[in-house]
């Protein structure tokens, strides 16, 4: 008997190594679909545990927006590391400002956050995308706390390289408080060509990354991309209990025009329309949730009415004229869990119906893309299965690379 009972115990200590080192060694594909958490998500900032002590001494530069926030109260993360007595000098402020209340494009100016004093140095205006050895004067530790929604084209990711590079070029530490990507669960899309490189996409990865902030910095750093092959040190903190599977929704806009989850899940798709002539709902109050055009009048009979809104599009696309066009308000969102991919029918749709063709693609539709390709696909009526197989093998490869930065299955 006591044989039998020492055999079982050895045998279910056995099943249970193999499958510890079966999980272990499991490629997780993101492209099954976004899943529940059992456990609550909890990011980076919100441990402030994990980190105060680290910062506590130190002169503290912060790259933050209205996302960078900690507790269910949604305070920002500046007020709360203040009042917990860390001595942050200076406040480095991305696209659509420290505050998050500037326009798309619009140049964002150097001033001082009323509340606590501090100096906020914008690092998006007149071309000023790279923080400078005088901007980064005193500093001896940088914090990176915004949240990204997983599209290349997002410009946070470009001011994430542009920080890593100073800090580089500075032997300045890089601090990431890192934040679940909403679009997180699926890989899709062509690869940019570089010699197509832009603040809206700097290096080879696909329109949809896959990939958190400290996720990317790894690749950043791993992949030799900062400029002269140059690494930045790095300080990870990790969100706890998430997975890409996550169906995470975000406490806070991450930018004035993804202003509901179902828009932030639209984006990678509907912005690709920023490259054509069409309004994507900018100056509207349902932004990257209808897309239509004057011309398109008599064709489709959902209409919407683009005007200027202060601090979300003050000179949208056909501001003043009624647009004709696809109403996505009640889009089943679940589609894209389900299939993972891009949705590509609505720019061929609008293009095939569209009656001035050579006037509805862009110059910056290349930028957005990241190749000349799709467009000559489109212009060509390639059907979308002969469009996706012309993003292989780039996207296999970037999904094989991709696997050796992740921190979260």
């Amino acid at each position: 008997m006591m044989r039998i009972k020492l055999f079982l115990q050895f045998s279910i200590i056995a099943c249970l190594l193999s499958c510890a080192v079966s999980g272990q060694k499991s490629n997780y594909s993101p492209l099954a679909g976004a899943t529940a958490n059992k456990l609550p998500v909890i990011t980076a900032a919100d441990q402030t545990n994990l980190y105060i002590n680290y910062l506590k001494g130190k002169n503290v530069g912060m790259v933050i927006n209205q996302t960078s926030i900690i507790g269910k109260n949604k305070t920002l993360s500046l007020d709360s590391l203040v009042k917990l007595g860390i001595a942050v000098k200076k406040i480095y402020g991305p696209e659509h400002g420290f505050r998050g209340d500037a326009s798309n494009g619009t140049d964002v100016n150097n001033s001082v956050d009323t509340k606590t004093g501090v100096p906020v140095i914008s690092i998006y205006g007149n071309k000023h995308f790279k923080p400078t050895a005088e901007d980064l004067k005193g500093i001896d530790i940088l914090i990176y706390d915004i949240q990204d929604v997983g599209a290349r084209f997002y410009t946070y990711l470009s001011t994430l390289q542009y920080v890593m590079e100073a800090c580089a070029e500075n032997n300045i530490e890089l601090m990431i408080l890192d934040r679940p990507n909403p679009n997180g669960f699926y890989v899709d899309g062509p690869v940019l060509d570089t010699a197509y490189r832009s603040f809206v996409g700097m290096n080879p990865i696909p329109v949809v990354h896959g990939l958190t902030t400290a996720e990317y910095a790894q690749m950043l750093n791993g992949e030799g991309w900062l400029t002269n092959h140059e690494k930045c040190k790095l300080k990870i903190i990790k969100v706890a209990n998430y997975k890409h599977s996550s169906h995470y929704v975000l406490p806070v806009n991450p930018s004035p025009n993804l202003n509901t989850d179902k828009s932030i899940l639209l984006y990678p798709s509907v912005c690709l329309f920023e490259g054509t002539t069409l309004s994507l709902g900018r100056g509207t109050m349902q932004p990257f949730l209808q897309i239509g055009h004057p011309a398109l009048t008599g064709k489709y009979t959902y209409a919407f009415t683009p005007v200027s809104i202060k601090g979300m599009s003050e000179d949208p696309p056909q501001k003043n004229k009624t647009c004709y066009g696809l109403d996505l308000k009640n889009y089943d969102t679940n589609t894209i869990y389900a299939d993972g991919k891009l949705n590509l029918a609505w720019l061929i749709e609008l293009y095939k119906a569209f009656p001035d063709k050579e006037h509805f693609f862009n110059a910056y539709f290349t930028k957005l893309t990241g190749t000349t390709e799709l467009r000559k696909q489109i212009e060509a009526g390639k059907s979308e299965a002969e469009i996706r197989s012309g993003w292989e093998p780039a996207l296999s490869n970037y999904k094989t690379m991709r696997l050796k930065y992740l921190l979260y299955q």
